[in-house]
């Protein structure tokens, strides 16, 4: 018993995975310990900590899409589901709540309070999720959101609301640099098309955020006419909080859904860390433990032992390497704290250590700020010219709702089209991205020079659709890309620029407006906001066709 407990004090912060396996003596002895798993000739040439990754990937490959690899992907698809959830929530509760709140300048301080704090959610647990691992980042996401989004209801004044908004855009932000490089990990080679499937759940998290709001804003909020409690004077008809519950519904709602996540993704699921993490910071038994208990998980036997971990050869002994690399393994644990931090700090050098990564990162980023301006201008602004369009044609604010809904729904088409086109012979993630980008611009620009009902949804389904069907493969193919000892901070800058010029676009687009009341700005207004909107997306079209070939998902995978 002591022995026990004095050997999980020295295993460091990963006390789950001790030497001593939950999986049973008896069935380790069934297990092969001297055939290997990758021909040898497959290992020359890398560096020890590659050839291990290489053995995790096999095995994985080996057990195939089991249920625990299931599980882990419906539950990284409610990360995705949750990143719109809450963007579309802010956007649908935006109007109610500045009547009630007599809010003046709301787009500007929701902008820098709310999608800020996401610009900097997705950097900070992008590259968090490298650092401490992916197990804690995973969980303390949906916790953040969730915690202050269930208080964002109760908010009574506007510095309140933001306050708790930027909490929840806080969390919100690291979900998809985190839920993309844990899918990609523990999935195997042959299933890599779920990875761009995972986006199907954001269009979902839209339509059930619109289906809510549908169901709470027109029924539970002031007449548009009335102004706030606030102003008003005592005894006059005013909105405030008594008669406007419509938005607090919501938002409740989407906070409790968020808290529902956190619940399955806590209790009701043991998520293991990866184990190319727990190899990288020198931990190989725990790696071949993770590896053991996701087998059992799946009713199968683990065909990866320790001992084939060790019988590799050391990194002296490789006579080159496939590409640069960081100083992981059991050295890392020795090393002083000014050596990790000086180590941690390579990340960054590595995504231009030579010309190809260079060129790599930087198109990457490039792509990732063009993508959100565009799409950023046409959420933030297409559902306004909508509204616009459809009071200026006598229809109410039900049926603008309504419209929402078809608009986001078919989103889940565009997602299935991008995952058929993402190993396509000849087109493949780089030409699939290539057309949907251009697709999606040639929409926005479409859209502003049209105005009656059947068009005005129908380029609105259209724009929503390829920009759906170009994040999908996006979102799936960076943290191919990129190697696993730096996948997350990758993954995690990547996204922070493109939050980033996600809030840029938007205070861009306000200088294009006149100085007037929003009520007295007509749709035809908002159409330079649109051209500006889809010439900045067609950038992410030449970006994309910039890219290195076919087979740079191939640079490095483990």
């Amino acid at each position: 018993m002591a022995s026990d407990t004095a050997k999980r004090a020295t295993e460091g912060p990963y006390p789950a995975y001790s030497t001593a396996s939950r999986v049973s003596q008896d069935e380790k002895a069934d297990l092969p310990r001297s055939q290997p798993l990758v021909p040898p000739e497959e290992l020359e040439g890398k560096t020890l900590y590659e050839k291990k990754c290489i053995l995790i990937d096999r095995e994985i490959n080996r057990m195939g899409m089991g249920k625990y690899q299931w599980c882990l992907w419906g539950l990284c698809g409610f990360g995705y589901l949750l990143d719109l959830l809450w963007a579309e929530a802010f956007g649908l509760v935006l109007a109610p709540l500045s009547q009630e709140l007599n809010i003046i300048g709301t787009f500007k301080r929701l902008t820098r309070f709310g999608l800020l704090p996401v610009c900097r959610g997705a950097a900070f647990w992008g590259i968090l999720v490298d650092i401490i691992g992916r197990r804690w980042a995973f969980n303390l996401t949906c916790l953040f959101s969730s915690a202050f989004g269930l208080g964002l209801a109760g908010s009574n004044d506007y510095n309140t609301f933001l306050v708790l908004t930027a909490f929840v855009g806080f969390g919100v932000g690291g979900n998809i640099p985190i839920d993309t490089t844990i899918t990609l990990e523990f999935i195997p080679q042959r299933h890599r098309r779920l990875l761009p499937f995972l986006s199907v759940f954001q269009p979902v998290g839209v339509v059930i955020c619109t289906a809510i709001a549908y169901g709470f804003i027109p029924q539970y909020s002031c007449d548009v006419k009335l102004p706030s409690c606030l102003i008003s004077k005592p005894g006059a008809p005013c909105c405030g909080k008594q008669n406007n519950f419509g938005w607090r519904y919501t938002l409740l709602t989407v906070g409790a859904i968020t808290m529902g996540v956190f619940i399955l993704r806590f209790f009701a699921f043991r998520f293991h860390e990866s184990p190319k993490f727990l190899m990288y910071r020198g931990k190989d038994e725990a790696a071949v433990t993770v590896m053991q208990e996701v087998a059992k998980f799946n009713k199968q036997k683990c065909g990866l032992t320790y001992e084939m971990l060790q019988n590799l050869t050391d990194d002296g002994d490789s006579t080159s390497t496939s590409g640069p690399t960081l100083g992981g393994g059991k050295g890392l644990r020795k090393a002083s704290l000014f050596e990790k931090l000086k180590i941690e700090l390579q990340r960054y050098k590595i995504l231009f250590s030579n010309f190809t990564m260079a060129r790599l990162t930087t198109l990457v980023w490039l792509t990732y700020a063009c993508d959100f301006w565009g799409f950023t201008i046409a959420g933030a602004y297409t559902p306004l010219i909508l509204a616009k369009k459809n009071a200026s044609a006598s229809l109410s604010i039900y049926d603008t709702y309504k419209s929402y809904i078809y608009i986001y729904l078919p989103g889940t088409v565009g997602v299935l089209l991008g995952v058929l086109g993402y190993d396509l012979p000849r087109v493949g993630r780089k030409w699939t991205m290539v057309v949907s980008s251009a697709l999606m611009a040639a929409s926005l620009f479409l859209f502003a020079t049209v105005n009656n009902v059947a068009s005005n949804i129908g380029l609105s389904v259209l724009e929503y659709f390829f920009q759906s069907m170009f994040n999908s493969v996006l979102y799936g193919w960076t943290p191919e890309a990129f190697p696993s000892y730096i996948r997350g901070t990758a993954c995690g800058v990547a996204s922070f620029f493109g939050r980033l010029f996600s809030i840029v676009a938007p205070l861009a687009a306000q200088t294009l407006l006149p100085n007037v009341p929003t009520d007295q700005i007509p749709w035809q207004a908002y159409a330079k906001l649109l051209y500006m909107g889809g010439g900045v997306a067609f950038g992410a079209t030449l970006f994309t066709a910039l890219l290195p070939g076919e087979k740079v998902k191939q640079l490095e995978t483990m």
